[in-house]
């Protein structure tokens, strides 16, 4: 009975647990990055639970020179994924033709070619080139348009895109 306690003990027992890294640098395009804990180097250490060619995937993109906490997949030190985050750098979520990112410059919304920015600019435009036909002719002048102006800079500043 001892010695099956003791299998199951040994069993339970992780031969490598969760470490602290710093992080070297980021491949958003593979969707790993490579750390230190100041001894051994760690490469293609994976940002998602799964790494494949599909379109559907989330990162959180950790920023360079901060700390995370890294694990191994089935207690392989080969195969690392970050478990926790001290500084985010950057959120990228992918969905098929979809996808919203967020960083320091602001939101990106994109769904196939049409983002987000790209369409408020497109309506900002169009505002600001309204005509109307008056009983007396067209009008000519936008009487607000330095506030649709602003409005424009506004959107620019807060979406990131084309």
């Amino acid at each position: 009975m001892k010695e099956l306690q003791d299998a199951f003990r040994k069993l339970g027992k992780r031969d490598v647990d969760t470490f602290a890294v710093t992080v070297l640098d980021v491949d958003k395009a593979a969707g790993t990055c490579r750390v230190t804990d100041d001894e051994i180097e760690y490469t293609d250490v994976q940002l998602s639970a799964v790494i494949d060619n599909s379109n559907k995937r989330f990162y959180l993109f950790p920023a360079v020179g901060s700390s995370v906490l890294v694990s191994p997949i089935n207690e392989d030190l080969h195969r690392l994924y970050v478990e926790t985050y001290s500084e985010i750098e950057s959120i990228e979520l992918i969905i098929e033709g979809v996808q919203f990112k967020v960083d320091k410059d602001g939101f990106l919304l994109k769904k196939e070619n049409e983002t987000l920015k790209k369409l408020m600019a497109d309506l900002v435009t169009a505002c600001r080139h309204m005509v109307f036909t008056t009983n007396v002719g067209n009008t000519i002048n936008l009487v607000n348009d330095a506030e649709f102006a602003g409005i424009e800079t506004r959107f620019n500043n807060f979406l990131n895109g084309d």
